[in-house]
């Protein structure tokens, strides 16, 4: 076969080869009959085609989907995701989108199609179920890229020990599916699984990205143990305990098909440098293979809202979880949700108001009045046998009490709360899709998700909440939001929820995001996760010493994947065949909004 052509001339600089000319945008190159709406950057048609051709020997026909028509762009549910573009999107469909998608069908697949990319410099871009909503869903940072849909075949629970109390699972599996399996098989009464707001994702994805839960399980990178990734040149590690052989496995089986060391799901660490790290939140392997730990049945389990009548109260009331927190009283991770959050839940806006202006003091009183809810509302649970929760409850409800007009309620007390119904379920591990009420706000409801961390202090709450209202008011919406209170921090969990099928509310959602992450770094707070759209920028805002942290992961990102294959641009980190600067995305101005 033709060797592929060269995307730059290369030059030996100190050993690696380096570009001295770098990939940029397509732009507007002409297309012929078949082409996909969008090539991978630098490669021709007649390479691409031929490279499909490879990919199909490969994965098999059935799993290799070209994105050559426009009806591909109109996938936007979250329960069928689109595998190509972002349904979220706050720029136009084409600003993030996928060449074509492939379906490996086992881990040997990843691998052989890494090599291929690998030969034809064709970037790719792997996700899990494609429903990482707010933060991009499948999209690829580079349009063109080819995504790499691991959730379609890959979708098996591996293994679930009962005596070790943890699973081994691959990409497609959801937290629905992994409940379900404990309860087909009779093990509910023994573990649980931590579940996000919403169980349709990935429990492998979630975990990769650092996502969150409720349960005392809520940390879900701390809650894994043992991965199986294949590196961008196609080789296969196996982390921790995994790189530890098994002697009863197979010797002459495939490496991704032999049995793994007993102890691989049991103790994170193994021997020498820890890696499980290096392949979150990054570009620098494909995560095929994931323990993750669950919880043993507590023997007795309890959920609770308390709300909280006034706005001022915010400061109160995170200066009385602080303690209670870090003592561990609040076992699981407990949630401070702002009113509009709740009832965007109950109901979508028009429901509430004729007014096409943020909402007002007296009217967000109004509706907390309605619902029965507070100005701020705090969801926690108990864990353990009742006279554990009977102790644990006299300290949390004499600790709240402080808080002039609070009110407590167990879930019995309010059967027509919707969230409440909903928590009470979250916090104990039975994944739900409810959560997904609150992006209909607003008319073709879609919605980003601004994160930033801060300490768990009333001085910072206030800080965060005033700041992220104001800039949300002043470009015309609503602030909604929560304060998820981990270990010793908060993420401050801002959803900006916009009409996607209006350019003028979509760059309204992309300036209030693009401006609060200016304003965050400017006060020390920086995001724990992003959009696509934000990831340079965030990126940028981690400077500390000169960019040294960036410039670390450039080092091992073009160590790991010289060609800069896999994920390129993927948080701000891009190799060193790519021209960053020409891949800048342009914040819009608050003049351009009026």
């Amino acid at each position: 076969m033709k060797q592929p052509d060269r995307i730059a001339p290369e030059e030996t600089v100190g050993g690696p080869t380096a570009p001295t000319a770098y990939r940029k945008p397509n732009g507007d190159s002409p297309r012929t009959a078949g082409d996909p709406i969008c090539l991978p950057p630098g490669i021709s048609s007649a390479r691409f085609k031929t490279f499909l051709l490879r990919l199909a020997g490969i994965c098999g026909e059935d799993n290799v989907t070209a994105i050559t028509k426009e009806e591909e762009l109109h996938h936007e549910s979250y329960l069928e995701p689109s595998k190509c573009h972002d349904m979220f999107s706050i720029m136009n469909k084409e600003a993030f989108i996928a060449s074509a998608v492939v379906s490996p069908r086992h881990t040997g697949e990843v691998q052989a199609i890494m090599r291929l990319c690998n030969e034809f410099e064709i970037p790719v871009w792997p996700f899990s179920i494609g429903r990482n909503v707010g933060y991009g869903g499948a999209a690829p940072r580079v349009p063109g890229s080819l995504g790499m849909d691991l959730g379609c075949n890959m979708n098996k629970i591996i293994k679930v020990d009962v005596d070790g109390a943890y699973a081994l699972v691959e990409p497609g599996v959801t937290y629905f599916d992994l409940h379900n399996y404990l309860v087909e098989h009779n093990l509910r009464d023994k573990l649980w699984v931590d579940v996000p707001d919403l169980g349709g994702g990935s429990v492998l994805g979630n975990t990769v990205e650092r996502g969150v839960g409720y349960t005392p399980y809520g940390d879900h990178y701390m809650m894994h143990c043992g991965m199986e990734v294949v590196l961008p040149n196609g080789e296969l590690v196996r982390t921790g305990m995994g790189a530890l052989p098994n002697p009863k496995a197979d010797p002459n089986a495939p490496a991704y098909e032999q049995e793994p060391n007993e102890s691989w799901q049991l103790f994170n660490y193994g021997f020498g440098p820890y890696n499980d790290g290096t392949f979150t939140q990054s570009s620098l392997g494909v995560v095929t293979k994931m323990g993750v730990w669950l919880m043993t049945n507590p023997g007795g389990y309890q959920s609770y809202m308390i709300t909280f009548p006034r706005d001022e109260d915010l400061h109160q009331i995170v200066e009385i979880i602080r303690p209670l927190r870090v003592g561990m009283v609040l076992q699981n991770v407990p949630t401070l949700r702002h009113i509009l959050l709740d009832a965007a839940v109950h109901g979508d806006r028009k429901s509430y108001t004729d007014s096409d202006k943020p909402l007002t003091d007296d009217e967000i009183d109004a509706i907390a009045k309605k619902l029965n809810l507070g100005r701020w509302n705090f969801y926690g649970a108990l864990y353990g046998p009742a006279p554990v929760r009977e102790v644990m409850w006299q300290v949390v409800k004499g600790a709240f009490s402080q808080v002039p007009g609070a009110k407590f309620y167990f879930p019995e007390d309010q059967p027509d709360n919707i969230v409440l119904q909903t928590r009470h379920n979250t916090l104990q591990g039975i994944p739900s899709v409810t959560e997904l009420k609150w992006v209909d706000w607003l008319p073709n409801g879609a919605h980003l998700f601004f994160s930033p961390i801060a300490k768990v202090s009333g001085d910072e709450a206030v800080a965060q909440y005033a700041l992220t209202r104001k800039r949300c008011e002043q470009a015309g919406l609503d602030f909604i939001g929560t304060f998820v209170v981990g270990m010793r921090e908060m993420h401050h969990i801002v959803c900006l929820v916009f009409n996607r099928k209006d350019p003028k509310s979509c760059e309204k959602a992309h300036w209030v995001i693009s401006t609060l992450v200016q304003d965050a770094a400017e006060r020390g707070w920086g995001e724990y996760r992003t959009h696509i759209a934000l990831m340079d920028q965030i990126a940028q805002t981690y400077n500390f010493n000169d960019n040294a942290q960036m410039k670390l992961n450039e080092r091992i990102k073009n160590a790991l994947d010289p060609k800069g294959i896999l994920a390129p641009g993927k948080n701000g980190i891009w190799p060193q065949t790519y021209d960053a600067k020409s891949w800048a995305i342009k914040r819009p101005s608050l003049a351009s909004l009026r």
